[in-house]
């Protein structure tokens, strides 16, 4: 762990185990700016013409995986992070802290730590209500990847009629997602949406994943993030703990905690753990059932 420049940021922080690597922004954020192997492609996203920038009030996407608070409002959701955050090292882990947002009196905390003998990082996203009264939000952890790759978000089990009578989980849409886009492929056992930089359009699903992992494949290499869900969370967007968005430059992959009140002074803690691989993934649902599913068996915290 060291700091660096990157971007034409000039006060990021590198965490290396040897084997991957990612960097935070302190200039701006909280930020992970990049994630991948060592000496290899960036597999989150980089808006190369927004590299180095600061200040403004202007909201700026910049790429790789950022923290926001849910349900989407804007301009609630969209306070910019175009300012200083503090940091400290300390245990092997990376603390980010960001000024109180002005417009929303939220303060967003990271705090991240990268396992030294395996592929796996532990992120924590904490957000703090500096107000003088109660809030309701919820965690929205955003982690935005590069192009041409492609999401794989899982089915829930198949369960035979008669014997399974009960709904599985909502599928939600949105105005602008079109289900015959040639992006996505609605598979029995998997939902896999493509990010095409020679598309037109933006697209958008979300779902209830009880099984609380999503993917992102790109030539090779493997991103798999792992995230909680809890029976007993209100979740917005009509239940939805997972979503993946794409338009011609980006796919996101993105978790939610639960919609929670809290207290003035008080905060909410979710947690995502993300893995990377070595692995050509296929695109047929046999090939990824023997590829994709035993990677994400070793995705697993403790493992």
């Amino acid at each position: 762990m060291k700091r660096t420049k990157y971007g034409g940021w000039k006060n990021c922080i590198r965490l290396t185990n040897g084997k991957i690597e990612l960097i935070a922004t302190t200039d701006v954020g909280p930020r992970v700016i990049r994630l991948g192997f060592v000496g290899g492609r960036n597999l989150f996203k980089e808006y190369r013409e927004q590299l180095g920038k600061t200040g403004g009030s202007k909201w700026r996407p910049y790429g790789g995986h950022r923290f926001w608070h849910a349900p989407e409002v804007d301009p609630r959701t969209y306070a910019p992070d175009n300012e200083k955050v503090g940091f400290k090292m300390r245990g092997g882990t990376l603390f980010l802290a960001q000024e109180v947002e002005p417009t929303t009196g939220i303060e967003k905390q990271l705090e991240i730590s990268l396992d030294a003998n395996k592929n796996h990082v532990r992120i924590l996203h904490r957000m703090a209500n500096r107000n003088s009264w109660a809030i309701e939000a919820a965690p929205w952890a955003l982690s935005v990847m590069t192009t041409r790759g492609v999401a794989i978000l899982p089915q829930e089990e198949y369960r035979p009629h008669p014997q399974y009578l009960l709904p599985a989980r909502p599928l939600v849409l949105w105005h602008y997602t079109d289900m015959s886009d040639p992006r996505f492929t609605w598979g029995e056992k998997y939902i896999q949406l493509r990010q095409d930089p020679k598309a037109k359009t933006k697209n958008k699903v979300g779902m209830r994943n009880t099984l609380g992992w999503a993917a992102y494949a790109l030539d090779g290499d493997v991103f798999i993030k792992r995230f909680p869900f809890d029976p007993a969370a209100s979740y917005v967007d009509f239940g939805c703990n997972a979503e993946c968005y794409t338009d011609p430059d980006i796919i996101e992959i993105e978790s939610l905690g639960g919609l929670s009140r809290i207290e003035p002074g008080g905060c909410v803690e979710y947690v995502e753990h993300w893995y990377l691989f070595r692995a050509d993934i296929p695109s047929d649902e046999k090939g990824i059932d023997a590829r994709l599913l035993p990677l994400v068996g070793k995705a697993r915290p403790g493992k």
